[in-house]
């Protein structure tokens, strides 16, 4: 039976928009980016949960939240038993070490001045995992676990590819000892023949370790490949959440269904993503009332613009989908 470890109710976060001279002149009220709104979502032990959406729907966002780099406005992060939202002091810091996450850019996510062992020493030593004479042996695992060798340890980050300062990224990330990983577009900034490796070496990892992931990504066959379930993101809110192979043959959400359509194809007779998702997304400033993909969904109809569905189970399979058609079409008596 699957437990759950990570669970996320009602989860808000905005960010003020700088107030301009004009604006404070004219007494408007300060303006902000709405870049989650009331995301729910569970994450069960030993599981990869993707989360996918268009770029600016708060995936990037939600995984920071998670792991405390931002704080949250509103809802409740429940980790293990434990209100991360309320977390201070040691209890936060315990917390750090069992959630790790691994930055979309390896060019940034690394000190330039520090070399790789001086970099995971840092990590083992401020949480105590190692006396300092065992540092060295635990350093040298590492390495090892992520596939980089023994003479890394003496370089800077500048010296190693775009895939191996991701790999040290991880090597980091593992320093602590974590249970659940939080991967933000874990290979979107490396080369296409470099991200099989790096997705291998986490599947291989989640394995030997027994690593809960959440794996955030706009690809979408790498998610497919990747994840047990997935959770799709829209304009700050989860539209869709359900096992990967029934969302990728069934999808129920007009989103998910039009995100799928908009995935590239070999086949040059499918439909051009222009046609598969009409319009734009809407600003997080002012997001449209109702349901947020309303402007964009063509079985929209008069409730989607005036009410905001919520995200309950629905059909046999009790995906979770936020969407008022499915609930007018089951109200519908059967022939």
């Amino acid at each position: 039976m699957s437990q759950t470890i990570l669970r996320v109710e009602g989860l808000s976060k905005t960010f003020p928009v700088e107030y301009s001279i004009v604006e404070r002149v004219q007494g408007k009220p300060r303006r902000a980016v709405k870049a989650l709104t009331g995301v729910s979502l569970e994450v069960q032990r030993g599981e990869t949960l993707g989360l996918v959406g268009e770029s600016g729907c708060g995936k990037s966002t939600l995984a920071r939240c998670l792991v405390r780099l931002y704080d949250a406005d509103a809802g409740r992060v429940e980790y293990d038993g434990l209100e991360v939202l309320k977390l201070r002091g040691a209890g936060l810091r315990q917390y750090n070490r069992r959630v790790q996450m691994v930055f979309q850019d390896p060019f940034s996510s690394l000190n330039p001045r520090m070399t790789v062992v001086q970099t995971l020493r840092e990590a083992i030593l401020v949480h105590g995992l190692r006396k300092p004479q065992e540092v060295p042996g635990r350093i040298r695992e590492l390495l090892k676990l992520v596939g980089l060798p023994k003479d890394a340890e003496r370089r800077l980050p500048h010296e190693f590819s775009g895939g191996q300062r991701q790999r040290i990224g991880i090597a980091r990330a593992l320093s602590v000892e974590p249970e659940t990983l939080i991967a933000d577009e874990l290979v979107s900034a490396l080369d296409v023949s470099v991200q099989a490796q790096v997705v291998n070496l986490l599947l291989e990892l989640q394995e030997r370790l027994h690593l809960t992931v959440l794996f955030v990504a706009h690809d979408l066959r790498l998610v497919r490949h990747i994840s047990h379930r997935v959770a799709v993101m829209y304009l700050g809110r989860v539209v869709e959440l359900a096992d990967t192979e029934k969302l990728f043959s069934n999808p129920a959400h007009p989103y998910t269904q039009a995100l799928l359509r908009a995935a590239p194809e070999l086949d040059p007779s499918r439909k051009s993503v222009l046609e598969a998702v009409r319009g734009e997304l809407p600003s997080p400033l002012n997001p449209p009332p109702g349901c947020a993909f309303h402007p964009r969904c063509p079985q929209a109809f008069d409730r989607c613009r005036q009410e905001i569905p919520a995200l309950v189970r629905r059909g046999p399979e009790e995906r979770l989908v936020a969407c008022h058609l499915l609930e007018a079409t089951e109200a519908k008596p059967q022939a």
